[in-house]
Order: structure tokens, then sequence, then C-alpha cells
């Protein structure tokens, strides 16, 4: 088995187990899923996973497989147990994300799939972002910084220099630390207030 082949399978065994604290989280009323972001990341990534597979991917759909079979079930449980949904900024995301998904249809095109989808997946995560931030111990840390890992190593599994293919491994690394990050900021600023 190829170098490439182990970064890949590993990135995508990381991201299914990064799911796990995320998902127990839920289920003990910890963790808020915002399901508009977690709804547009749901159709993103499967949008992602078939233009990576159509420039050629191989290795590096082992992560946006994972994510995007993650990401569904978040989704489906941030219906009962999330929050958001049809708040202003919400709607706006997801009228963006549609907008993105029309243009998508209309261009026909691999790679302007890629970044249409990576644009309005960051729409979605702003609301992930800002929550984080305002309400930290509605978010599970330990996801996000897992998953940033294994953006990290789906981006190693890609093996050559390729936009098409190192667009998405390299969006997860910056939005999931990012998340992390946010989390972090969010708490000391609560211990500051406290």
């Amino acid at each position: 088995m190829s170098w490439l082949a182990i970064l890949g399978i590993s990135s995508g065994i990381l991201s299914a187990i990064c799911y796990m604290p995320y998902v127990r989280d839920i289920f003990k009323g910890t963790t808020k899923p915002e399901r508009a972001t977690w709804l547009i990341w749901s159709v993103l990534t499967s949008i992602l996973f078939f233009a990576q597979l159509a420039e050629g991917a191989t290795h590096s759909l082992w992560l946006t497989g994972v994510q995007t079979l993650g990401v569904v079930v978040i989704f489906c449980l941030s219906i009962k147990y999330g929050v958001g949904g049809l708040q202003g900024r919400d709607v706006a995301a997801l009228t963006a994300a549609g907008i993105g998904l029309i243009a998508w249809y209309l261009t026909q095109d691999a790679n302007v799939a890629l970044a249409i989808t990576i644009i309005i997946d960051f729409s979605g995560a702003i609301l992930t972002l800002l929550k984080a931030y305002k309400e930290p111990e509605t978010e599970t840390e330990l996801t996000w910084l897992l998953s940033g890992i294994a953006g990290v190593l789906g981006a190693l599994a890609v093996g050559a220099w390729s936009l098409s293919l190192l667009a998405f491994p390299v969006y997860v690394i910056v939005i999931n630390f990012a998340v992390f990050l946010a989390i972090r900021l969010g708490k000391r600023q609560m211990l500051k207030l406290a």
C-alpha cells in the first residue's frame, strides 16, 4: 500500500472518529449543532465529493466521503437537537447556498463547482464560527481539532500540486481550526467576564 493511500485512509478514519464525541455530546445535550450550517454542509460536501471524483481524486476522497457522511448524520441530529434555522442570518446563508447550487448547475464544470461550493460552505461555516465564539459550551472542541488534523492528512494524500484536488482538504484544515480557535477564544472571553 502506498503512502498516499495510507494518508488518505488515515484521513478518513480520523474524520470518522472526530464525529463520535460530537454525536455523544449532542445526545448529552451539551453540543447544539447549528441547523443551517449542517444542512449547507450536507448538500455541499456531497457536491464536493462528486466534483473531486470527476477531477480524478483517489486517496484524498476518503476525507471528502467521510466528511459527507458525518455532516449528513449531524444535520439529521440537528433537526431534533440543534439550534437556529429560520433566523435572518440562517436564511441568508441558505439563500446563498441555493444561488451557488444554481450557478454550479448552470456551469457544469467541476472546478467551478468546487470553488462555488467552498465559498458557499464558508457562508454556512460563519454561522457555526459565530456560535462557537458566543456560546463555546455548545460545541465539541475535540471534534473540530481532529477534523482539522484529518484535513492535513487529506491534503497530504493528494500527493501532487493540484488546486482542484487540494482546495477542499485545505479548506477543511482552515475552517476546522478556525472553529476550534473560536471555541478557545470564546471560553477565554467567558472566563474574563466571570
